[in-house]
């Protein structure tokens, strides 16, 4: 890769971390409640009230990142459930500070009342059934033109049935953050920040996000393609996000399991954590990405928002990942101290890590990668030709590695090596990373020993 200059290690800024000090007795009640979690460096922490560390990542420009940080006790919420969870969140257009915390897991698939909804449930009333509409478009007889018709109106019903009742969306100014051991997370929700700002996510396990009805699009590639339409987590035209310490995961539905039609996998899982519409000015770290096909989307298309898409994506672990980790178009990226084990896991089997296209700007310093033995190097990175990846001191199997010489010498399609822009918020950086996925080990997704 390019060469850039080296920049000292540099410890994570806690000036701008509210520290409790409190008796040792109330510090052990705290703790046992969920209230505070232990931070090796600065003692106890009050994860609720924490705020985006100064310099860390694209997120801490500007007036920085501070979610809920001001809420008073009126905005302050616990929840348990679906509904509760609505509620907590209130109206996207709402602008005043809010703390949502998060205790246990929460089922969004379930009604007001906390009964479980099925797909059978969803698509009830709506016509509306998997059969019909396999019969209807079978390209050997519908041919290869967008479906349209009874049974496709009837899908697209059933899936704002469905739409409805997972997709939650959060306002400006809110942080949400899963309680230190209750296994916080939510399972098959879609978290969509929209034309919002100032979000903070952490410590929560989004697991297995599943659309009931995916789309046919015979026009997908050569041979078709089953599409479905929700992510873990959607950020879209938001401005100043942190996601911290959270998990994302197929779990416990792998994409094997999953039935062929038209030759083609029915795909019922799209993005863990999708940054597109010219969403700006994100960090995303010590985050674990598990198990999952399409996993970050940075840059809904190739005419994204020129000057925006500014991510920081540093300390996470990326395990069973087909690809996207991330897909860059347009934006300044700063991929940092990332480890990335390119196993195949459950049925997982990696394409590629990273992939610079629409002239992305993406700076990959200092991550690591795992690879088995038969493994080539050029295929961790892929490309358009238009875009570019700087940065050096990546190791493969524990060797220094030029990752782009790599995939330039066996791609006609060669990524760019220089970069318009100098990567300056780098809080947390390690310039050694010989130990790094040691180093993460209990620091990253959610339940850490510690929020730091």
């Amino acid at each position: 890769m390019a060469s850039a200059s080296p920049r000292p290690s540099h410890r994570r800024s806690l000036r701008s971390r509210r520290t409790l000090v409190v008796s040792a007795a109330a510090v052990a009640a705290a703790v046992g409640a969920g209230v505070l979690v232990m931070n090796a460096n600065a003692g106890p922490v009050d994860v609720y009230h924490q705020v985006l560390p100064a310099k860390d990542g694209w997120a801490a420009s500007g007036a920085g990142t501070t979610g809920g940080t001001k809420a008073d006790a009126a905005h302050t919420f616990t929840v348990s459930t679906r509904a509760q969870l609505v509620k907590a969140l209130g109206s996207a257009t709402d602008t005043t500070p809010r703390i949502i915390k998060v205790k246990g897991t929460i089922d969004a698939n379930t009604n007001d009342s906390g009964k479980k909804l099925t797909c059978a449930d969803y698509a009830s009333g709506t016509g509306y059934s998997l059969s019909a509409y396999l019969k209807a478009f079978d390209p050997s007889t519908y041919g290869k033109k967008a479906p349209s018709g009874t049974q496709e109106t009837a899908r697209k019903a059933a899936q704002d049935k469905q739409k409805k009742n997972i997709v939650l969306r959060v306002p400006s100014n809110t942080t949400i953050v899963g309680v230190p051991g209750t296994k916080a997370g939510i399972l098959g929700g879609s978290v969509l920040v929209q034309n919002v700002k100032n979000v903070i996510v952490r410590n929560l396990t989004f697991a297995d996000t599943q659309d009931c009805f995916p789309q046919w699009d015979p026009t997908d590639g050569s041979s078709g393609e089953w599409n479905s339409n929700y992510d873990s987590v959607t950020l879209r035209g938001a401005t100043n996000v942190w996601a911290d310490h959270n998990t994302f995961t197929d779990a416990p539905t792998f994409d094997k399991t999953e039935a062929t039609y038209y030759g083609r996998k029915y795909q019922v899982h799209d993005g863990a954590l999708d940054i597109t519409n010219g969403s700006d000015l994100v960090t995303v770290e010590r985050n674990q990405f598990l198990n999952h096909d399409k996993t970050m989307l940075i840059g809904s298309s190739d005419t994204d928002s020129t000057g925006k898409l500014r991510v920081t994506i540093h300390h996470n672990l990326w395990k069973g990942i087909v690809q996207r980790a991330p897909l860059a178009r347009i934006g300044q990226i700063h991929l940092y101290n990332n480890v990335y084990d390119t196993t195949a896991v459950n049925g997982y089997t990696p394409k590629y890590s990273l992939d610079s296209r629409a002239k992305a700007q993406v700076v990959a310093e200092r991550n690591v990668w795992k690879i088995p033995a038969d493994a080539k190097v050029a295929k961790l990175l892929s490309g358009d030709g238009t875009g570019s990846v700087a940065g050096t001191g990546n190791l493969v199997n524990g060797k220094a590695t030029d990752l782009v010489a790599a995939y330039n010498s066996a791609n006609s399609k060669k990524l760019k090596t220089t970069v318009n822009w100098t990567p300056a918020l780098t809080a947390g950086l390690q310039t050694s990373v010989t130990n790094l996925l040691t180093d993460l080990t209990g620091k990253r997704g959610t339940g850490a020993r510690a929020l730091s």
